[in-house]
């Protein structure tokens, strides 16, 4: 074993003479140092994190095994070989969303080795970089000094450096100002890596049980509720999936909003991805909003995943038309959400053949 020390095996029977010795079979070494060697390696191999520049023999360990994501010579999976500095750029580093080991082996050495890590909250970064023993030169990037800090790092990637940047948790530029720095980044003639990992609207996706093969993630929905529905209605002809951020406190009264704009759609709420209380909860969107009025505002980060509408049959103009004529007296809006509630056709269209029937009238 490279780096360790193969224990021999050792035999606890007497030794010859009856001195009742412990004596070693093969290796030629004593039991005890045999045993010490052994419980060594077995701490090594069961050491809880990875830590860069930990008294270690293991070339793999060592802070000069730092990844240049530029070197494309092929490399055993997890190898971490010596190289040279970073290339002068912008590195966009995934972070976890909750459980640290899901750093990603290429993330630690770029946080190790860029010039400098500009962070969404510094105090948030630090715990993670005090996880693995990492002492970049760290600074602030956030929607309240964001313009002065890209020019202060599009200064730095024209001077040559490498410079990182993290987020709070999981993917920057994800419902963040990231993007305003990668597009200026861009416009001045500079690389922008991509270094992936963790990401929370992807984890939601896959463990809801919902199609993937086509979503769209919306972020947030506005906060005032006239706001919200609109934004909801423009969404609920889309035949995708839909992947939303919410909080605790607007849940219930979103996810009701939801189940009123897009029908009983299936639906899952997952929150605290990756931590100890994460949760997933399955269910029609009219149950889940039940649910969260009745148990109160859960806590945590919440990502909503929303199934795409069920596909719907052929409805005629006139099929559409006879239906709206009996429901028109309860107004527009109702009898356009009557239609798309019952015959299954897109709101747009009834409410669009509502109007129509209404100016004939």
């Amino acid at each position: 074993m490279k780096g360790g020390v193969t224990p021999s095996r050792v035999c606890t029977c007497a030794s010859g003479g009856g001195g009742g010795k412990v004596g070693v079979v093969e290796g030629g070494a004593g039991a005890g140092a045999v045993a010490q060697a052994a419980m060594k390696a077995a701490r090594l191999i069961a050491a809880p994190v990875f830590r860069l520049g930990v008294g270690s023999v293991r070339d793999d360990d060592l802070p000069k095994a730092m990844s240049n994501p530029k070197d494309s010579a092929p490399d055993r999976i997890g190898a971490r070989k010596p190289s040279p500095p970073l290339e002068a750029g912008l590195y966009v580093v995934s972070t976890p969303i909750g459980n640290l080991r899901d750093i990603t082996l290429r993330a630690l050495d770029i946080l190790a080795a860029a010039d400098s890590v500009y962070a969404e909250d510094t105090r948030v970064a630090r715990k993670l970089l005090d996880a693995y023993d990492l002492k970049p030169r760290l600074k602030a990037y956030h929607e309240h000094n964001a313009k002065a800090a890209r020019q202060e790092i599009l200064q730095a990637l024209a001077a040559g450096d490498s410079v990182a940047l993290v987020s709070d948790a999981g993917t920057p530029l994800i419902s963040d100002p990231g993007y305003k720095l990668a597009r200026a980044v861009l416009e001045a003639g500079h690389h922008v890596f991509p270094v992936p990992g963790a990401s929370a609207l992807l984890a939601g996706l896959v463990s809801s049980g919902l199609p993937t093969d086509r979503f769209l993630f919306a972020g947030f929905l506005p906060p005032k509720q006239g706001a919200r529905r609109s934004a909801l209605a423009e969404l609920a002809e889309l035949d995708a999936t839909l992947v939303l951020f919410e909080s605790g406190p607007r849940l219930a009264d979103s996810l009701a909003n939801m189940a009123e704009q897009l029908g009983p759609r299936p639906a899952a709420v997952a929150r605290e991805l990756t931590k100890l209380f994460e949760e997933t909860r399955r269910g029609d969107l009219s149950a889940l909003a039940a649910h969260y009025a009745s148990a109160g505002a859960p806590k945590g980060e919440i990502v909503v995943i929303v199934a795409p509408p069920p596909p719907s049959a052929e409805v005629s103009d006139e099929a559409l038309d006879a239906f709206l004529l009996s429901t028109l007296p309860r107004g527009v809006k109702e009898a356009a959400a009557s239609a798309a509630e019952s015959l299954g056709v897109p709101r747009k269209r009834a409410y669009a053949r509502a109007l129509l029937l209404k100016d004939r009238a």
